[in-house]
């Protein structure tokens, strides 16, 4: 159905586990589940809502828990960690301004640089969808569409906590490379003793660390240039690190056993989001150009 303002209505979903169990609902267990149709977990998505995960920076006198940036970072590296699956950013964004959407009873989407994810599913789409042509994503628990319409100018809190949901990732799979490279053994000692595994880890956590200092900084600067700057560590430290650890793991990475192969499919759906790397990087240099001017 169409709503008012750009703004579109859809159906509800049905589904449900407890928020402890968010990563059941992603990772490969909830990959392997909707493997050609994703459904949203809509009791996920309210219990999230319950523990004011969405209303995390509404004012408390609004209903909200009265927090800021810095905590929504944290929270989001979690969800980005988890593989939790929705349009988590644009319902956060949404809270206060849609109703429903701060407690989870709304699933709220956005059109965002010609494309939507979870469309099928939302409750409230904001921006115009007409036209949209659903896509085969190569993420299996972000189901895509692409709208003829125009990009806009990216919101700096949608691009900083997706910056958080890459560090999420970069920092789990720098978690399973070590993990694997200390575990598996090859002509009777662990593959992380052999220095080609070893390089690879230490460079998923010096990337993954540098990251991490970028956008938790930026969360509390809240500066346009340091969003940029977080931005841009943060794609390459999810992108690279999930690569590398493919790399660490082998043929087993690619499995349905493993999450790895998911971390970076993620990942990899995220770069589009929010004017992508592309954008970052122009307003990064356009800020440094007018600081030595």
């Amino acid at each position: 159905m169409s709503g008012v303002g750009g703004e579109r209505s859809g159906r509800a979903g049905s589904g449900g586990r407890p928020v402890r169990g968010a990563e059941a609902a992603g990772g490969t267990a909830g990959a392997r589940r909707t493997a050609g149709s994703p459904r949203l977990d809509r009791a996920l998505w309210r219990a999230l809502g319950d523990l004011g995960f969405f209303a995390l920076r509404m004012p408390e006198a609004d209903g909200g828990v009265g927090l800021g940036l810095p905590e929504a970072v944290l929270l989001f590296e979690e969800t980005g960690r988890a593989l939790v699956p929705g349009p988590l950013v644009a319902t956060h964004l949404a809270a206060g301004a849609v109703p429903g959407a701060a407690t989870g009873a709304t699933v709220v989407a956005s059109v965002d640089g010609g494309l939507v994810e979870w469309l099928d599913e939302a409750d409230v789409v904001r921006g115009d969808t007409t036209g949209a042509v659903p896509l085969r994503s190569i993420d299996p628990l972000t189901p895509l569409h692409r709208v003829p319409a125009g990009r806009a100018a990216p919101d700096p809190v949608a691009v900083l906590l997706t910056a958080a949901e890459q560090l999420g990732t970069a920092g789990r799979v720098c978690e399973l490379a070590a993990q694997h490279a200390r575990a598996r053994e090859q002509f009777g000692r662990p593959v992380g003793a052999f220095q080609a595994v070893a390089h690879l880890c230490a460079g998923i956590l010096v990337r993954t660390e540098t990251a991490r200092a970028a956008v938790y900084a930026a969360a509390v600067t809240a500066d346009p240039a340091d969003i940029a700057a977080a931005r841009i560590l943060a794609d390459e430290a999810a992108v690279r690190g999930a690569r590398d650890c493919l790399q660490v793991h082998g043929g087993m990475g690619f499995t349905w056993e493993s999450e790895v192969h998911l971390h970076l499919k993620r990942a990899w759906v995220r770069t589009q989001r929010a004017g992508g790397v592309t954008e970052s990087e122009e307003a990064l240099a356009a800020a440094l150009s007018a600081e030595t001017a």
